[in-house]
């Protein structure tokens, strides 16, 4: 039997398989059991979420032999014929291939025609934002008064592309993406199942990587399940896809307290020896920045934060680099240089060798009150100038230089 990749072998099968939707599947089970089954569904949200798997579980539960049903019985032929994708009653549509208004009157054309041995006919449509203009006005008739015998759900990723009049004529449900728990949970599960020796921290690293996305997370998975021989460390999970060790993001941090340009640019070489996308870099940076920023803000907003304790205890070291004003224009230079990254056209090393000089020339922020307050406690004398040297308005930075040098 030839291999299945983890994202299609643990794919869900009911709604309780679903992974951190309970909002969508709760209403969509119990609009089944109370018999408030709609004729047109929206299921919108970042890609790999769930909306087709759920758009498919959907078709299972109302042509399910047992049904409509909250909990499809997997076994009768219409729920193996839907898993299998070769039900003649559920037609899945990519509307990035069938754009045009020809493909829209076909549906309509043969909408009239009863299911074959199901409840309904559905038509799953995926990515429907793709459609036309005048596909979309070809199909709201058919939306606005479909044959009781005929259902459409729609999936989109962008849900602002689609017509208000589609929005009116459907229900819609919000897909959000998966938490770093929720996923790291799921992926522990799979990885039990699959005999798979793997770390949390390297779970968790993989969950923070996949970006909310539960297909991502297991195609990512699979990746490092075929990289690695043996336990699976969260060292594995970094030389596997390449990404970026937190150890660079604190010295690279600790280099630009300390205004030591050397370093970053030491690390920035080691950023492109080890063959790390540079995008992945700001990104991790920038997340990095952000953890800072919530720390500095309130250290007691680290239950805000999917950061172990360990994790905490050095970001808890570094928070007195910086004011938060100081924080908030590092995060600005990091935007700036993820923009140069992706439409200067410069070259990237370039890029981020600028960038990371400049984060460590920086010098402290200073707040207005404070130049007040000094002022009314040291008046000018003589009308002499005043420089950050007198009035001494550069003690702050002169504490984060000595603190990050010290760590």
């Amino acid at each position: 039997m030839s291999y299945i990749v983890f994202a299609r072998k643990y794919r869900p099968m009911s709604f309780s398989d679903v992974v951190a939707q309970e909002h969508v599947t709760k209403t969509l089970q119990n609009g089944i059991k109370n018999d408030r089954i709609g004729q047109g569904y929206l299921f919108c949200g970042p890609r790999g979420t769930g909306k087709t798997t759920t758009a498919r579980i959907l078709a299972k539960a109302v042509n399910c032999t047992e049904g409509p049903t909250p909990t499809p019985c997997m076994k009768c032929p219409a729920c193996e014929e839907i898993t299998k994708g070769v039900s003649l009653d559920v037609l899945e549509i990519d509307a990035a291939s069938n754009t045009g208004v020809d493909d829209i009157r076909t549906i309509r054309e043969n909408v009239r025609y009863m299911p074959t041995s199901g409840h309904k006919r559905i038509y799953i449509i995926d990515e429907v934002h793709r459609l036309s203009a005048s596909a979309f006005d070809a199909l709201l008739k058919t939306l606005e008064e479909p044959p009781p015998h005929v259902m459409f759900i729609f999936a989109t990723t962008e849900p602002l592309k689609v017509p208000e009049t589609i929005l009116s004529r459907t229900q819609r449900f919000d897909f959000k993406l998966v938490s770093i728990d929720d996923l790291a949970k799921h992926l522990k599960g799979i990885a039990d199942k699959e005999k798979l020796d793997i770390s949390e921290s390297a779970l968790r690293l993989v969950a923070r990587k996949a970006n909310g996305s539960v297909r991502d997370s297991l195609s990512l998975l699979d990746q490092i399940a075929a990289f690695a021989d043996g336990a699976i460390t969260e060292e594995n999970v970094i030389e596997a896809l390449g990404l970026v060790d937190k150890q660079l993001l604190f010295d690279f941090t600790n280099a630009i307290a300390s205004k030591d340009k050397l370093t970053t640019l030491r690390i920035i070489k080691t950023i492109f020896e080890n063959g790390v996308d540079s995008k992945d870099f700001v990104a991790e940076l920038m997340e990095h920045f952000r953890i800072l920023l919530v720390l500095a803000t309130d250290k007691s907003a680290a239950e805000l934060l999917n950061i172990s304790n360990d994790d905490l205890k050095d970001y808890l070291k570094q928070i007195d680099f910086y004011s938060v004003g100081d924080i908030i224009r590092l995060m600005k230079i990091g935007s700036d240089m993820n923009n140069d990254i992706k439409f200067s056209g410069l070259d990237e090393r370039l890029i981020l060798e600028m960038n990371s000089v400049k984060m460590a020339e920086i010098e402290s922020t200073v707040k207005f009150e404070e130049v007040l307050a000094y002022l009314k406690n040291n008046p000018i004398q003589n009308n002499s100038p005043i420089t950050r040297t007198d009035t001494g308005l550069s003690q702050l930075e002169k504490k984060r230089v000595l603190t990050a040098n010290q760590k």
